[in-house]
């Protein structure tokens, strides 16, 4: 199924249960910020792109310990990055994985379809894992993979948010790529590049959103209410990227110091309830290239 009808996603998924797979992923893998700089293309249709202040010494030491610390919860390895592609810490846009098959995005921007011809990332997966390969890159249709959308991996459910960098075509081939139960379709408010910028779903038990992202709040309260543990942003975590969380292990979720520092008490409860430990890394170079730490991780299933 794919829609954008509330009633009939929802509907349906509530006779789904979480058996679809891992809630988390296995392993993850990075991208190193070799070459960290301002992508002009990106910054484009990115808002939360800064102006200046690229430290790309920085980026590296605090990608570096970003690593290190997740490490302590799931597999995590590193490929080197390029100057020629400054945006490719940002890997999950590019490249997916679900059940032995490793889906490469197609990207909006010039600067990032570089990234999709990474024939060391792409043999990783085929030749290494053994995963069947879904090429999207070769068809016109921007799809930006766990960036536009959202998975509940437990019950099998797509959330895209549609914007510059996904269009209908798209969702519909990530939505059969990732070979999801139902996904969801619906607008991003103008200016908002990503779902995963909006929009978290925790181990399929909790979900993260911010209404302000959504350019029809009652899409944004049925995600709330789907779920049993629901946290929804005000405009300072929104700002703060809370939304780009992510759940490492089932009893962790992790997320920038600036996330953390924005984030209230009582969502830091919410957290709490529905079984997380709230886990940070400073990012803040990294975040001046418009992401945080759940841009920077890509998951292995």
């Amino acid at each position: 199924m794919l829609t954008r009808n509330l009633s009939e996603f929802f509907d349906y998924a509530a006779h789904l249960p979480a058996d679809f797979g891992r809630a988390t992923a296995r392993a993850v893998f990075l991208v190193a910020p070799d070459g960290f700089a301002r992508a002009l293309e990106s910054a484009s249709d990115n808002h939360y792109m800064a102006e200046d202040g690229f430290d790309a010494q920085q980026a590296s030491q605090q990608h570096r310990q970003l690593q290190r610390a997740i490490s302590q919860v799931v597999p995590a390895i590193c490929f080197s990055g390029h100057p020629d592609t400054p945006d490719a810490l940002f890997p999950n846009n590019v490249f997916g994985t679900a059940d032995g098959r490793v889906v490469i995005g197609r990207m909006r921007h010039p600067v990032r379809q570089r990234e999709a011809q990474r024939s060391d990332i792409r043999s990783f997966f085929t030749d290494i894992l053994g995963y069947q390969e879904v090429d999207l890159d070769r068809q016109p249709h921007p799809c930006e993979l766990t960036g536009a959308l959202v998975i509940d991996r437990a019950r099998g459910l797509g959330f895209i948010g549609l914007s510059e960098r996904c269009d209908e075509e798209g969702a519909r081939l990530m939505h059969e790529a990732f070979g999801l139960r139902a996904s969801l379709m619906f607008d991003l408010t103008a200016g908002e590049y990503h779902t995963n910028v909006v929009l978290s779903i925790l181990a399929g038990r909790a979900a993260v959103v911010c209404p302000a992202g959504f350019a029809e709040p009652e899409v944004a309260e049925a995600i709330a209410g789907f779920y049993p543990h629901a946290l929804r942003c005000d405009a300072a975590e929104h700002a703060g990227f809370v939304g780009n969380c992510i759940a490492l292990s089932p009893d962790s979720v992790w997320m920038s110091a600036r996330a953390d520092a924005a984030l209230r008490a009582e969502s830091r409860a919410t957290l709490v309830a529905a079984g997380f430990e709230v886990r940070s890394v400073a990012l803040d170079a990294i975040e001046a290239g418009g992401g945080s730490l759940r841009c920077c991780i890509g998951e292995i299933y």
